[in-house]
Formats: C-alpha cells, structure tokens, sequence
C-alpha cells in the first residue's frame, strides 16, 4: 500500500452547488434513500444509558456526569444498537451524530436512524461531521431562533449527500479510523506536555504568591495550611476583602463569531467575537462549570462574558496580575461543587484565606513571575498550537476523502507527526 493521498482519474458534475464535482463512479442520493427514522422504546427500563457528547461521541452517562437515571427514567427512552446512528436533532448544525459500539439507550429528545441499504454507517457519521454537512443541516434546522433550532426529519432526509460504492466506503473508514488512531496518539502526548509545563509554571506561581523572591525576609505561621509560612509583614485576608465576583451573561455558540468588535470570553479565554459586550475595565476571569472549572483569565477593555465564567472584580489599590496569580495558586476547581455539571462554589472561595504583600510588592511578583515563566509561557503556546495544527490538518483530511478529493483505497494513513 502507499502512502500517498491523489484525486480520482475521473470527475464529474455532482449537480449540488455546495458539493460541485465527485468521482465519475460515485452516486448522489437523498439522505431519506438512506436512512429511516426508528422509534424503539425501552418498556422495562432496563439497558445502559449512554449520552451523545460532541468530542468522544456515544459514552455511558456515568463518565458523562454525576447524574444517575432511575429506572423511571430510563422506561421511556430509546433503544440503539451498534449500526445505528444517533443525531441530536437541536446540534445536527454542530455535527452531532454519532454511532453507538454498544447496545444502549439514550434519551428521547434524540433521534436515532437506521440504514435501509447495505452500506458502511460509520462513512456517513464522518460525512455527517463535515463543514460540508453541518452547513447544510444549519440552512435546513428550523425553530424560534439562534440554538434553538431543530432539523426535522423530513428536512435531513431531503439533503443529497455523495455515496461511493460499498467497497471503497468500507476502505474511507478503515483510513480514517487509522487517522484518528494516529492523531489521538499524538494528542495525548502533547497534552501530557502540557500538563507538565503548567505543573512547572504553577510550582513558582505558589512559591512567588506565598513567600516572594526575598530568600532572606523573616516568616510567620499564616494559620492556613495551604499557604504554610508567610513573609512577616503580609497580611492575611479573605478574598472577599479584595473583590467582588459575578457570573458572566448567556450567550449562544450561534451567536458568536470568529471575528467582530468585542471578544466573548468563556471558561477557558477567548471563544470568540460579539458585536455587544457585558464588561469594560480589567478584570480577572475565572471558568466556573466543568473540566475548565478554576482556569484564570486576565481581560481588559471592552468584552463580554459568557455564563461560563466568574468576572472577578479587583478592589482599588491591587495589582491586577499579582491577582491572577494568587487565584492560579489557590487550585480553585477543588473548590467546584459535584453535581452533573460541576460549578464554582463562589461564596466558598470569596471566604478563603490569601496572603496579601503590600501593593509594590504585588507590582514586583507579578513582574518576577512573568519573567521567570516566559520561557514556560512560550512553550505552552506552541505545544497548544501543535495541536490545533494537527485538529486542523484531520478535520481538512477527514473532508477531502469523504466528499472525493482524495482517493485514499489501498492506501495507509500518513500524518505529519
């Protein structure tokens, strides 16, 4: 086998504008010549519930969240088996579909399809994935508005899609699913790098917080046991003391834009633009739900933020970097509350004990601390672009074969890695 990607010999006109031209051997059918729509319930509310999440798919719901259905719960909702494929009929224009590796139930607000040829399901979830699709099932969603629009299935059913033979579909799935294989390897290789070089930065973010870079300063007992010993003439204070916090304002992913006026900022920093903003001045920003609960943003100017973040509003006299830097220190998603969407405890943490320098002595730990963490900070961004690269460079792959640009039958995934 090679391993070179190439066009087909031979093109021809698809007849759909969004498509333009497809190998000559190919079909192009309806999506309802496909696929039908099955309605199985489950009567004795037995079987394993499993969730539809945007990044791993169909898993079971434990790993998806706290929350633990009762068989009450389950008596009513969907059967799915391995062969069907399963769309959230609300985020159909975010690519949610997904095919389940297990026998299952879901919840009824989801639709489920079977196909009603012999054809390969797990071709059509990656074609169903694509900006080619998503595009279309957006245009086609109908409703009352922005994240609230539906995909019915009359309308998914009347989209045409590219169809190549059977055997060729079986050889797109076994690429690409080497593709992924690859590409989830070296992901988790640069997120065990990541993970590294922010234990490395974290370790003199605490040590700069809690004591300073004057080795030679006395020491007193703080009487909290996270911050150990302080220097003598720092005060101890509850965070309250210091600022004030407030959740962020609702904003749907319809509405945000990769460019525009004011950046929106999430849990975990820039999600995008808006042309309206919440905030304007210099705040720090926290993720309050979540895996990104506890992350700390800086922001300044004019932006908004999402319902996705804490603004913490520092009092006058503070240095707003010395303060990004403490609530880094402090490990704040240990503060999170359990539940089936973890949250930041706020009136918890404004209760915590900090210890506070004088407000020069801010000034200059904030600067040591850049300093002594710009060589980590560079390191970070380029391992975080590394990967948005390699995201970037599947998801374009993925596109090209499954629409017919690249013929990859017999051929062995080659990445960049």
């Amino acid at each position: 086998m090679t391993n070179i990607q190439v066009p087909y010999p031979a093109y021809r006109p698809s007849g759909i504008p969004w498509l333009g031209e497809i190998p000559g051997h190919w079909d192009v059918r309806r999506i309802k010549t496909l696929f039908r729509e099955k309605d199985e319930r489950n009567p004795d509310g037995s079987g394993e519930l499993l969730s539809l999440t945007r990044l791993h798919g169909l898993i079971p719901q434990r790993k998806a969240s706290n929350r633990i259905a009762s068989i009450e719960d389950l008596s009513n909702y969907k059967l799915c088996r391995p062969g069907d494929l399963v769309m959230n009929r609300m985020q159909a224009w975010s690519g949610m579909f997904a095919t389940p590796s297990r026998d299952g139930v879901i919840s009824p607000d989801y639709c489920i399809f079977e196909l009603v040829c012999e054809s390969e399901v797990e071709y059509f979830e990656h074609l169903f994935k694509t900006s080619y699709l998503v595009g279309q099932f957006a245009q086609k969603s109908r409703g009352i508005g922005s994240g609230f629009n539906r995909l019915y299935t009359e309308d998914f059913g009347s989209i045409s899609v590219p169809v190549p033979p059977l055997p060729e579909q079986a050889a797109i799935v076994r690429y690409l699913d080497h593709v992924e294989e690859r590409t989830r390897r070296y992901i988790t290789g640069k997120q065990k790098l990541l993970r590294l070089l922010r234990e490395e930065k974290l370790t003199v973010i605490r040590r700069a917080v809690t004591r300073g870079f004057d080795l030679g300063v006395p020491l007193r007992p703080s009487g909290n046991e996270w911050l150990g010993d302080m220097p003598t003439h720092w005060e101890s204070r509850r965070l309250k003391t210091i600022c004030g916090m407030n959740s962020g304002d609702g904003i749907t992913a319809m509405s945000i834009e990769s460019t525009g006026t004011y950046p929106v900022y999430g849990g975990n920093g820039l999600r995008g633009y808006s042309s309206h903003f919440t905030h304007e001045g210099e705040f720090a920003l926290i993720g309050r739900q979540g895996a990104l609960c506890g992350n700390v943003h800086i922001a300044r100017g004019r932006f908004w933020a999402s319902e996705h973040a804490v603004v913490a509003t520092l009092h006058s006299g503070q240095v707003l970097e010395w303060f990004g830097a403490i609530l880094e220190a402090m490990n704040l998603n240990q503060h999170s509350i359990a539940a089936a969407q973890p949250g930041l405890a706020v009136e918890r943490i404004l209760n915590l004990w900090i210890p506070v320098p004088p407000p020069a002595e801010q000034a200059v730990i904030a600067t040591r601390i850049e300093k002594q963490t710009a060589v980590i900070d560079t390191a970070i961004k380029r391992t975080r672009r590394q990967i948005e690269l390699m995201q970037e460079y599947r998801t374009r792959l993925i596109a090209d074969v499954v629409i017919g640009k690249l013929d990859v039958s017999g051929t062995e995934a080659d990445l960049p890695v």
